[in-house]
């Protein structure tokens, strides 16, 4: 099983269809506090149209409570600021599926305690600066289950 986590999400559409996302492939969502809108919002509702109702998200007071509550076995955080560029081999989950996380601050990065778990997404255009949280998630969801279910 996979685990997303999003510290202190701002975009409620992008924690919308990072929800439906989890329900879709069985993965667990973590919301670190504090979160720049309520789980009642209607866009993040709409972005994760019914799958919302069937997703039990656990929620945190910050990142210290969540690392409390969770003693990770791996952690690995996508940002533009990765040094390393994210390919099949990167996150090495073969037969050892592990947390996974995405950060929600698009805007004002990961917890900083973890540099040297930090993977980058390549982005091959000119005029490129991020990814849509959404879709950053996504592809390292995706990377890992290809991984770890042989696909």
């Amino acid at each position: 099983m996979f685990h997303i986590i999003l510290h202190q999400p701002e975009i409620p559409q992008n924690t919308g269809s990072i929800g439906r996302l989890c329900v879709n492939n069985g993965a667990t969502l973590h919301l670190i506090h504090p979160l720049g809108f309520e789980t009642t919002d209607y866009y993040l509702r709409r972005a994760g149209l019914d799958y919302w109702e069937k997703l039990e998200p656990s929620h945190y007071d910050d990142w210290d409570d969540f690392l409390a509550r969770n003693p990770a076995k791996r952690l690995w955080f996508f940002s533009t600021k990765g040094g390393t560029a994210a390919h099949p081999g990167v996150l090495g989950l073969r037969g050892r599926p592990g947390v996974r996380s995405g950060d929600g601050r698009a805007a004002r990065g990961h917890p900083g305690r973890h540099k040297d778990q930090l993977v980058r997404i390549p982005m091959l255009g000119d005029h490129h600066r991020s990814l849509n949280l959404a879709q950053a998630v996504a592809i390292g969801l995706y990377e890992g289950l290809r991984q770890t279910e042989d696909w």
